[in-house]
């Protein structure tokens, strides 16, 4: 058998070959080993640069952006001045967290006990000054805890803190002397609140408590307010036990009777505004069971009614719902089915326009004590100025001929004024220049700053005229003066507290 070549040269390789060439020979030998670490130190070394190279030009993964609400902002408003830590006495507390078990409105059962606590009062010392360095002051900590949540405030709501609150006084032409009413009343409600957190009597604690809420929070107060911090605190947690011992129900008696809810919309659009100013994740869960009692309530006319009854639908009513929906819209947690009923609501809101572009009750028409509930929602949602032009002229033209902005006078109607103050300022042009110069003196001359009864001190007075809306009443026909004090001081806070979207002329 012949011998492969391969062997045969090896078997014939000479016994004395020099070192060189046995180093050659071992060389070509291993010549595809050489080749393949040169390829992979090649590998490493491309691969090494394109990373360090990334990471000196890329940003980083996760970047915090603003939440736009109803508009988006671009402006960069910087933290004022922080409070020195020693200019009011404050009081520390730990709210407890509920426990709610309960995804959706068809099933709801909570864990929760009994979640309220008491905090000792003490003296605080409020302070009065209105000037541009103060309210940056007032603001600075407030603002500061607002813009480093999650997004910071929504457009529409940054006018409540520290340098936009000092352009949004500036811009929409308010008062040094308005801004004390609002303070003074604001130290009013704090003095007025119960023990529990609440406001009111028994029978009225859930409006009188969510309006009240509302005045601190338009405000720019937060938990983290040094002069308002406990008020704030103490109005939420009483929202958190009412709705944890009814299943999401933000009602005193737990019921959707005819002012149960009444009671439930505006509680919602606290508790709404409370997340969205302080991002406490205690009430998310609550929240979104409120939120959801709305969206199912909502009558297939796109209005709603007393006890949710879907057989009919009331303006007066569908206003606060719409108010709900809207905190529920701002506070970023993309329920579902808010923006479809605020879409379904609309409609309901244009069916019931009248002739004068004014709004009716249950039925289409021009009622003037709701026509402004028609335009506010209509602006707060997608609504169109020329559209809206009418009703704002036959309003302003209906309240100088009619029914002035008088407080004491015979047809005063807060309730109105509520919704025309900030109807006016979202609208505005020469419709809020009008409004603003009826109403400002007007609301702030009205307020209790002298008399016998130093109790009185910083509320409004009973009015001549009776309060509109059977729910705001007390047993004796006259409002409340948690009612009253509530409403005016809202209508004072309308220079910042919302932001409207753009001007009319």
């Amino acid at each position: 058998m012949e011998t492969p070549p391969e062997v045969v040269a090896h078997d014939a390789e000479p016994e004395h070959r020099s070192l060189g060439q046995k180093f050659q020979d071992k060389l070509a030998e291993s010549r595809y080993f050489a080749l393949s670490l040169t390829v992979h130190i090649v590998i490493v070394f491309f691969a090494s640069t394109i990373v360090l190279y990334k990471a000196y030009i890329e940003p980083p993964d996760f970047v915090a952006e603003g939440g736009d609400g109803l508009i988006a902002s671009t402006e960069d408003l910087s933290p004022p001045p922080e409070t020195p830590q020693d200019a009011v006495p404050t009081e520390q507390f730990t709210p407890p967290t509920p426990n709610i078990n309960s995804p959706n409105i068809d099933v709801i059962n909570t864990t929760a006990t009994n979640t309220s606590f008491k905090v000792a009062p003490t003296a605080v010392r409020v302070s009065m000054s209105t000037s541009a360095s103060d309210i940056a002051r007032q603001t600075g900590n407030i603002a500061k805890s607002a813009m480093g949540g999650a997004g910071g405030l929504p457009g529409t709501m940054r006018g409540r803190i520290g340098i936009g609150k000092m352009e949004a006084i500036k811009k929409n032409n308010m008062k040094s002397e308005t801004e004390k009413a609002v303070l003074r009343g604001l130290e009013w409600l704090r003095k007025n609140q119960n023990e529990d957190g609440s406001w009111g009597d028994p029978n009225q604690k859930g409006a009188m408590t969510g309006l009240a809420l509302l005045c601190f929070l338009g405000h720019g107060e937060t938990p983290d307010s040094q002069q308002y911090g406990v008020t704030v605190s103490k109005a939420a947690q009483w929202i958190i036990d009412i709705g944890t011992k009814s299943q999401g129900r933000l009602c005193s008696t737990g019921q959707f009777s005819q002012p149960g809810v009444y009671e439930h919309g505006i509680c919602s659009y606290a508790l709404g505004e409370y997340y969205t100013m302080t991002k406490d994740d205690r009430v998310i869960e609550l929240f979104k069971q409120a939120i959801n009692y709305i969206v199912q309530g909502q009558g297939p006319g796109g209005g709603w009614m007393y006890s949710y009854d879907k057989t009919a639908n009331d303006l007066s009513v569908s206003g606060w719902q719409i108010q709900a929906l809207k905190a529920a819209h701002l506070s970023q947690l993309n329920i579902p089915g808010v923006d479809a009923a605020l879409d379904k609501a609309m409609s309901y809101i244009d069916n019931s326009k009248g002739k004068n572009g004014g709004y009716g009750y249950r039925n289409a028409g021009d009622k003037l004590s709701l026509s402004g509930v028609g335009i506010l929602c209509r602006l707060f949602w997608n609504g169109k100025r020329p559209e809206l032009r009418k009703g704002m002229d036959w309003i302003l033209d209906e309240t100088e001929k009619k029914e002035p902005v008088k407080y004491q006078g015979e047809k005063a109607d807060l309730y109105a004024w509520y919704y025309h103050t900030q109807a006016c300022l979202m609208f505005g042009g020469t419709a809020w220049e009008k409004w603003n110069r009826w109403f400002q003196d007007e609301i702030v001359k009205a307020q209790t700053v002298a008399g016998d009864d130093a109790n009185a001190f910083g509320s409004w007075p009973v009015m001549r005229a009776t309060s509109h809306g059977k729910h705001q009443e007390t047993a004796t026909g006259k409002s409340p003066p948690v009612y009253r004090t509530a409403l005016c001081v809202l209508m004072l806070e309308v220079f910042y507290r919302y932001m409207p979207t753009a001007q009319g002329t």
